[in-house]
């Protein structure tokens, strides 16, 4: 089995780089090698690797700034998935795709199943939607993962970014409104295997094309996801976390305030569970970077 990894110094792909290395021929690729915002190179680069399936863990995650660089933001997540999946149809592939929790508006009170109606707030969100959409017309053997509030210890997250506050100031205001399933990128990585090791190579899943979300358990709001790595970390004592609602933290895009994903079509067609956040955390925390 050849692997075709896209994002690969991301923080779910530079995980699924490490854990997947020993599953086949693994091909992991970064900007610089398969570009997503130039389109017509993308084609060309997945017929010349040959792979069995893409796993495209790249994407543009920053949120606000795609309010700014909406055809960038759209150009990487919207347009770029449906390309790689038609590649992919050309030479037989396969396709897995990472998604987002920001889909949803937010206005359930349940956790978001796959069937429900989308409504993204934001043009990330909007463009995350518009790439589901178009993988699933390519017609190609596909796996959707929506995910949320991913960290990681490496790049950009809200860990690292709460441990620097936390080591710069004496009180952290933090947003306590929102709810999620804080997911750790090794997490994400460790459960894709699980599923490639259950033969989804294998054309016959084509049956099981769609959409699946997948986060770690339990809920949490920012400031309960901050006050347990400031706890974990051994920080809590020297820290003041003020928790404040949505309004008083205004930003460019607009975030769903209930954002919870249910995993259980997940658990029923591969028959595992994800692991608790408050359990993801403290193994990420005691962890060292994946390299």
């Amino acid at each position: 089995m050849k692997i075709l990894l896209t994002g690969k110094t991301g923080q779910v792909g530079g995980e699924l780089n490490n854990i997947l290395k020993d599953m086949g021929k693994l091909v992991s690729v970064e900007r610089e090698q398969l570009d997503l915002s130039k389109i017509d190179s993308i084609e060309s680069a997945v017929l010349d690797i040959q792979p069995d399936i893409i796993i495209n863990a790249a994407a543009y995650t920053a949120v606000d700034r795609a309010e700014e660089e909406h055809d960038l933001a759209m150009t990487v997540n919207g347009v770029a998935p449906g390309v790689l999946a038609k590649a992919a149809k050309k030479i037989g592939a396969s396709l897995i795709h990472y998604s987002t929790d920001y889909v949803f508006d937010g206005r359930s009170d349940t956790p978001y199943r796959e069937e429900d109606t989308t409504c993204p707030l934001s043009i990330y969100g909007e463009s995350k939607l518009a790439g589901e959409k178009n993988i699933a017309e390519a017609g190609i053997p596909y796996l959707i993962l929506r995910t949320s509030w991913v960290y990681s210890l490496q790049g950009k997250s809200f860990l690292r970014t709460i441990k620097k506050l936390a080591a710069e100031k004496n009180t952290l205001r933090i947003v306590d409104d929102q709810i999620g399933a804080p997911t750790w990128a090794r997490s994400i990585a460790l459960a894709t295997r699980k599923i490639l090791e259950q033969g989804l190579r294998d054309k016959s899943y084509l049956s099981l094309s769609g959409i699946f979300h997948l986060t770690c358990q339990g809920k949490s709001s920012w400031h309960g996801f901050a006050k347990e790595i400031l706890s974990l970390s051994g920080a809590s004592q020297d820290t003041h976390l003020l928790p404040i609602p949505t309004s008083d933290y205004p930003t460019p895009a607009v975030r769903p305030l209930y954002s919870l994903l249910s995993n259980d079509k997940l658990e029923k067609t591969f028959a595992f569970k994800m692991p608790h956040w408050h359990d993801a955390l403290k193994d990420c925390v005691n962890s060292t970077p994946e390299t």
